[in-house]
């Protein structure tokens, strides 16, 4: 394996700057290391021409050799399959879209490569991003690099495989209950959603009305995560939700350092959770080292409400509302699980369902407001137990203890529903020898303060460059 692929995208772009390295050279190890790695990761599932791809990185390497290097120039990208990029499917894991080519680039895309990244190809997730595991029926089940057995989360799973493998430097994901936090947490990278609305999504075909998902970082580094919100946050006419330009620089925010003397709550559970023993003693420890750098750990008085069914509900519902002109000629085609899912919430949803979700978002908002009016931030677990088997199922119990709904997301869906930044970041290995990761949340708006917390953490406790580089491919998974 080339050792370009083991740097941050922030090493990677000076040292090609520098011209200590080509982007050829880069986009060639890519490549290599995708035909080295797909058979067992399966994190790529479709690819741009290798020699269009090439004379991409040549002219990179030319702009770079004139003094016009932006700041990603020659960086290799790939892009999550439920995202549109020009010339590339865009199946979104389904059947139904499996010949779907898109024709313009998502507003994150046109800008990652308007600084210079080229978009290698398209990254594995489950079909309509609806659940942690990466698998679908038009390109099958993506493993985690740490262990080929396990899932690398969902669903940005093709992302995070890619990135933890070593395999693709950048890489996109989105976060709608989880699917930022939960694969980085799986694989051990850093995973930041964002405040809703920080980052634009679409141009859109559908509005959706629960208003939860968020494009986000999924990186190795926190530097990598504070440059790429540098270039992909801010207003878009295509979107309405976009929040302004916060009108300063991510990456500066991290020189600035964490601010001193912060009150920082702290819960192993959200008062509803089922913690894997390690992972809760994992995480309690780690939490320590803001303890050590001088700030305040309390522990958290109440949990929020607990609103895992409702989650599913509305996105399910949603889901109805935008697939059902498919329904039900051509049900068939659909995952079991997911078309289940669907009709179920189409067969459920009432006003009266409709008001006790939109109570509990009300609810929600209340404690978290209570909460940052007590505390600077909050951390939490990120999951709840390792990585389930790479096709499932999710764990019904842990250590006998029967898990809550949606247990997987238990500590991620509150903050989708209510909008703060969270992140994520490795803080070990369970006793399987898999990531263990720790939730970092913050006030509405606050992306600056979480990402400066997490380089706080990452400076006191790097997890950066040990990533899975090789594993055994087992004959029969």
């Amino acid at each position: 394996m080339n050792e370009l692929l083991e740097l941050s995208v922030c090493d990677l772009a000076e040292r090609l700057q520098s011209r200590k390295a080509s982007p050829v050279e880069l986009m060639e190890a890519v490549l290599a290391r995708i035909d080295e790695t797909n058979e067992d990761l399966n994190a790529f599932v479709a690819l741009h021409d290798r020699e269009a791809l090439l004379a991409l990185a040549k002219a990179s390497e030319e702009r770079i050799g004139k003094g016009e290097a932006r700041k990603l120039e020659g960086i290799p990208l790939g892009v999550k399959d439920l995202e549109n990029t020009v010339g590339l499917p865009n199946t979104r894991g389904s059947l139904i879209f499996k010949d779907r080519v898109s024709d313009f680039d998502d507003t994150q895309i046109a800008r990652l490569k308007g600084e210079g990244a080229i978009v290698v190809g398209k990254t594995n997730a489950p079909e309509f991003g609806y659940t942690a595991i990466t698998k679908n029926l038009v390109y099958g089940v993506t493993r985690n690099p740490w262990n080929l057995a396990h899932t690398p989360g969902g669903s940005s799973g093709g992302s995070s495989a890619a990135l933890a493998g070593c395999v693709c430097p950048m890489n996109t994901a989105s976060d709608g209950g989880g699917s930022i936090r939960i694969p980085a947490s799986f694989v051990g990278a850093y995973g930041l959603k964002v405040s809703f609305g920080r980052v634009p999504r679409g141009p859109l075909r559908y509005w959706a009305s629960d208003d939860t998902s968020v494009y986000g970082p999924l990186t190795k580094t926190v530097r990598d995560a504070a440059l790429q919100l540098d270039i992909t946050a801010g207003v878009s006419p295509t979107d309405p939700n976009t929040l302004p330009d916060p009108g300063y620089s991510y990456v500066d925010k991290l020189a600035e350092g964490l601010p001193p003397g912060l009150r920082i709550g702290f819960s192993p559970d959200l008062g509803y959770g089922v913690v894997q023993a390690d992972i809760a003693a994992a995480v309690e420890e780690a939490a320590g080292v803001f303890e050590k750098l001088g700030h305040t750990l309390v522990p958290l008085r109440s949990g929020p409400p607990v609103m895992g069914r409702e989650w599913g509900l509305l996105g399910g519902w949603e889901k109805a509302a935008e697939l059902h002109e498919y329904l039900p000629d051509r049900e068939a085609e659909f995952g079991r699980t997911f078309i289940a899912g669907v009709k179920m919430a189409s067969e459920r949803m009432t006003p009266e369902i409709w008001k006790r979700i939109s109570d509990g978002r009300i609810a929600l908002q209340n404690w978290c407001a209570e909460v940052f009016d007590e505390f600077d931030l909050l951390i939490t677990p990120t999951v709840p137990y390792d990585a389930p088997p790479a096709k499932g199922p999710f764990p019904e119990e842990t250590e006998g203890r029967r898990q809550p709904p949606a247990g997987v997301a238990a500590f991620t869906i509150p903050f989708n529903l209510s909008w703060h930044p969270a992140a994520t970041m490795r803080v070990g290995l369970s006793g399987a020898g898999l990531p263990i990761g720790m939730q970092i949340v913050g006030p509405r708006h606050r992306d600056d303060l979480v990402l400066q917390a997490s380089h706080a953490f990452e400076q006191e406790r790097p997890w950066h460059p040990e990533w899975p580089k090789s594993w055994e491919s087992p004959a029969a998974l």
